[in-house]
Parts: structure tokens; C-alpha cells; sequence
């Protein structure tokens, strides 16, 4: 039986691939087992929204996401050959200092998931593909695993990033609330295509026929295909089929569909779990909140998801308190709840809008038990310190430290973390002391040496 893991990760998606590089820069032994025997293919999830793009700043695979990815183009809708409606789907903007990614990117979430198990590689760890969670029982200091190879393992805690069935969500009795759509079901797939420009992305809408659209994915020569599905009907997932589809949808002969390379059907699901946690296991991702396509809202949720897990478990394996890890539903269930009610309402009004609201960017955890004058994200932006020098925000956030700005040094607290300290003059100045969370968010900002020492004993 093997006890030197200490946490257990289920499902290598962009949350679980999120979470393992966290943890495994921290230095948390952790290990992240897939049932699929390769990698998942197909675009997917294919929408980076600008808090993401922080988030893998501060995880280093920034410039390796942004080498694969571009804006996505203008949407243009046709009639057969004519084009009737032309717009875009999120406004050009300019990097500002406080902004520094300001635009969603388009990004194929079987490339996202492989500069993710590139950089997991780098930090020494690696994805268990082939390999299932059959089973597992907690006490109250240990999960026992039990996996597909026979193997058993006793771990302090296990992840749940397995998705919308997620089989740990149902093992444990969590209701998963809201409600499927049967009748709103999409057909997915990526496919080559002659004969289309790349420059936009294309919808024809054909009375009585349907919809069908072709997504051209960042850094290949690919397109992914939607098209709408009538109640009862049973797509055979074939090339010929999704030819079919679009010859009649989009009447267009010079346009052919060459090659189909991954194929998938979705349905409209709007759905939150009741618990993000039972015990010693957690859930993640599209484990606890699954949602519409619109707003791109799911893949970066989850990514967030981790981002927030991963540093209290980081510190209560290191002797945090354990009520730390209280805070992780506290804190990650009501952004879900305001997030699916956003991409419901965007849904149901058929919109094609995105903007800041759908960023994520404006998020916070104000007013929550980790929030002592805080909760908001730290934007980036350059900072004078007391000594004349200048640094930038994200440079000084990234990693997995506390960051402390403040007149004085870090206090000394008995098993606290770990906090790298500035004085900076404006506009942190003064006496003010301000606490910034690994993960971006500030935690306290008081006058008070003796609350900020108080803040630290509790992270």
C-alpha cells in the first residue's frame, strides 16, 4: 500500500493538469490519474479568458500558450453564399499596465492540456493515462484509492476534476442541481476543410434545416464544427454524416470537408453541485459546475478552481490550519453560481456578447473569511519601491509565495508561509500593510502589524 502520495488528482483536463503543476511547483507530492489510455483530442473548450492568461502567467506557460493562440476572428453569417450579418465577438483592445492580457484567445483545449502536461513534465511529474479510480474510502486522516492496476493508495486528500459525470460526485451522494436540455444537443467536430478562408468564423442558418458553423482553431489548419441537432436526431459522428450536414445547412459546393479528426455531442447543461467537498475529497471543475458554451465560462472556471485549491492545500499540508480548506466552496461556489447565471442568461438571448463581464477579471472573494479589506485581484502594473527602483506587479506576485507590501518586514510567525516583502512608495505607500495571496487575490490590508501576524497564522 502505497502512503507517500499525499494528494490524488482524478481526470487530467485543464483542472486537474492546472492543479497537479501547482502543486507539484510547491513541492506537494501529488499524482494525477486519467481512465482515457491517451490524452484527450479535440478543440473543445477553446475560448482563454483574460484571468486565465494571468493564471498561466503566474504558472510560467504563458508564452507558450500565447505561441499557439490569436483573437478570435469576426464572425460572419450567411445565407448560402451571401454573407447578411458581420460582427466580432470581442472588441480589440490594447494591453494596459494593469491589463496586460485584455482579449480572450482562441486556443484548442487539446493544446492547452499539452503545454500543461509539458510544463508537469518539467516540474518532474506526469499524467497516468490508462488508469481508472475504481473505488476509495476516507477516514479521518486518510483517503484510500483503490485504481484500475491493482494499485492502492492512502493519500490526505483526493481531487475530483472527472467531469460532468463525474463518478467520485456521484459516489459521494452530492447533488449536482439545475437542469439538462435535452432538446438543445449540438453536434462537435474538428475537421479540414477546402475551399474557406480562415479570416473569419462562419455560420450559415438554413429555415428548417438548421445551424452549422466552422470555428478556424488557432495555430493549425483545422476548423471545429457545431451544428444543431433536432430532437431525435441520432448523429452517426462520420465524415459522410457531417458532410450531409453541412451540404444542406450551408448550401455551399465549393466548400468540402476533407478530413474528420475528433467528434463529439454536447447538450445544454446548467448545472451546480450542492458541496464542493465531503470529507477529505474535493471536486473541481465540470465535476461541480457544467455550463452553456456561450461566454466561454467552464474550462476557465475550473482552471480557477485549481488555482484557488492548490496553494490551501499546499499550506495545510504544511501545517496550516485545516479549516483553511473550508474556504475553498466558501470562496469558489457563489463565483460559479453568478458565472453560470451569466452564460444562461447569454444562452437564452442567443448573444454573441462578450465582454468584460465575461473576463473574469472583476471577480472576488470580498467579504468572504479571507477577506480582511481585500479580495480583490491584484492588477499588474509597474511599482516604484521606497529605494528608487521600479518593478512589475506580476513579476513580484509570481510564484508560490505570499506577497507582502509594506513598510515594515514580514512579521515572523511559527509555521507561517512563505512571504517575499517589498516597501514600495506609491500607491502602496504609507502604513498600510498589504498581503497578497498566491493566488493573486489581496488577502488583508491593515495598519496593524498584529492582524497581518494574525492573518498569517490563519493561511
Amino acid at each position: 500500500m502505497n502512503e507517500k502520495t499525499e494528494v490524488l488528482i482524478v481526470g487530467a483536463g485543464p483542472t486537474g493538469l492546472t492543479l497537479a503543476v501547482d502543486l507539484a511547483r510547491r513541492g506537494v507530492a501529488c499524482r494525477i490519474v486519467d481512465q482515457a489510455a491517451v490524452p484527450a483530442g479535440g478543440s473543445k473548450g477553446k475560448g482563454l479568458q483574460p484571468r486565465t492568461q494571468e493564471v498561466f502567467d503566474d504558472l510560467g506557460v504563458i508564452g507558450r500558450v500565447l505561441a499557439g493562440a490569436t483573437p478570435y476572428p469576426p464572425l460572419r453569417v450567411w445565407m448560402g453564399r451571401v454573407p447578411v450579418w458581420q460582427a466580432r465577438m470581442h472588441k480589440r483592445t490594447p494591453p494596459t499596465d494593469a491589463v496586460p492580457y485584455p482579449m480572450v484567445m482562441m486556443h484548442p483545449q487539446w493544446r492547452t492540456e499539452s503545454v500543461l502536461r509539458e510544463c508537469l513534465a518539467e516540474l518532474g511529474g506526469k499524467v497516468e493515462q490508462g488508469t481508472a479510480l475504481t473505488g476509495f474510502e476516507q477516514d479521518a486522516y486518510r483517503v484510500t484509492a483503490r485504481l484500475g492496476t491493482g494499485e492502492i493508495l492512502r493519500v490526505r486528500y483526493l481531487v475530483a476534476a472527472d467531469g460532468g459525470r463525474s463518478p467520485v460526485r456521484k459516489a459521494l451522494g452530492i447533488g449536482f442541481t439545475g437542469q439538462t436540455r435535452e432538446e438543445e444537443r449540438m453536434a462537435l467536430g474538428d475537421v479540414r476543410v477546402e475551399g474557406l478562408g480562415r479570416d473569419h468564423i462562419h455560420v450559415w442558418v438554413r429555415p428548417g434545416k438548421g445551424m452549422v458553423a466552422l470555428y478556424p482553431m488557432a495555430g493549425t489548419d483545422t476548423f471545429q464544427l457545431l451544428a444543431s441537432l433536432k430532437p431525435g436526431v441520432v448523429p452517426e459522428q462520420t465524415l459522410s454524416w457531417y458532410q450531409q450536414i453541412f451540404a444542406e445547412r450551408s448550401m455551399r459546393r465549393g466548400v468540402r470537408l476533407t478530413e474528420l479528426l475528433w467528434s463529439s455531442l454536447y447538450r445544454v447543461n446548467i448545472r451546480l453541485a450542492d458541496r464542493y467537498r465531503s470529507g477529505r475529497v474535493f471536486l473541481a471543475g465540470d465535476a461541480v459546475h457544467v455550463h452553456p458554451p456561450e461566454g466561454g465560462q467552464g474550462l476557465n472556471t475550473g482552471v480557477q478552481d485549481a488555482y484557488n485549491l492548490g496553494w490551501k492545500l499546499a499550506r495545510v499540508l504544511a501545517g496550516a490550519p485545516e479549516a483553511l480548506l473550508d474556504t475553498y466552496e466558501e470562496e469558489r461556489r457563489p463565483v460559479a453560481a453568478r458565472v453560470l447565471g451569466l452564460s444562461a442568461d447569454l444562452h437564452d438571448k442567443k448573444s454573441y456578447k462578450r465582454d468584460e463581464e465575461t473576463y473574469q477579471l472583476s471577480l472576488s472573494y470580498r467579504g468572504g473569511s479571507l477577506a480582511r479589506c481585500g479580495g480583490e485581484r491584484v492588477p499588474d502594473g509597474r511599482l516604484r519601491l521606497a529605494d528608487g527602483t521600479w518593478a512589475r506587479m506580476f513579476d513580484l506576485l509570481r510564484g508560490p509565495h505570499f506577497t507582502l507590501l509594506s513598510p515594515d518586514p514580514a512579521p515572523r510567525v511559527a509555521g507561517g508561509p512563505e512571504v517575499r516583502a517589498y516597501k514600495p512608495a506609491e500607491p502602496y505607500g504609507g502604513e498600510l500593510h498589504t498581503l497578497v495571496r498566491p493566488d493573486g487575490y489581496v488577502g488583508i490590508s491593515t495598519s496593524s502589524a498584529d492582524e497581518l501576524a494574525a492573518y498569517l497564522a490563519m493561511v
